[in-house]
């Protein structure tokens, strides 16, 4: 039994009110093409975000990457595996913007408007180097103070809280971030 090679572009916009939309079909002038898979290509090929979203907001990360010595890289897997680039991001427990803060987290670290690109971006970089400096660069303790807060991460004795969700999101926040820079 043969195999065949599947060929597809999808094609994506913002709308105004910040939802993402995506379609197989063209023609609507403001589309842009996301993915345009050709044969059998290399997975890594496709391993740093690629589509017009993600690269829409690569001024605002490199800014906070360098205002706050966090690697881009880290940057861009909190915020994929977060919110998956929709600035209007809305979680059930009322985290807000690309890097899904808690407006008390936000508050906290100079927030603004959770739903401004670069506020959020800004003011979530500042965290995550908060907690890169209480954890010694632990980004494994990062992710899961970032996930369930930095006091569940004390509590649980400078480990990984044994909450499920924070046990299943730092290995998918880790994985996406070292696929990233191996791309990069």
């Amino acid at each position: 039994m043969g195999s065949c090679a599947a060929h597809a572009q999808i094609f994506g916009t913002v709308a105004s009110n910040g939802a993402i939309v995506l379609t197989n079909e063209p023609g609507t002038a403001n589309l842009k093409v996301i993915v345009a898979a050709a044969p059998a290509a290399s997975a890594a090929k496709h391993a740093a975000p690629k589509s017009a979203v993600a690269a829409s907001f690569a001024d605002v990360i490199a800014e906070a990457s360098q205002a706050f010595n966090v690697p881009p890289e880290l940057l861009r897997a909190v915020i994929d595996v977060e919110s998956g680039y929709n600035p209007k991001a809305v979680s059930d427990k009322g985290a807000l913007g690309l890097m899904q803060l808690m407006p008390e987290t936000a508050r906290r670290f100079s927030g603004g408007d959770m739903f401004d690109p670069r506020d959020n971006v800004l003011t979530g970089a500042r965290y995550l180097r908060f907690l890169l400096d209480l954890f010694k660069e632990n980004v494994e303790l990062t992710l899961a103070a970032y996930n369930a807060g930095e006091n569940a991460v004390i509590r649980a004795g400078y480990r990984i809280p044994s909450f499920p969700q924070t046990r299943e999101y730092v290995p998918r926040v880790l994985a996406r971030y070292k696929r990233l820079l191996a791309a990069s």
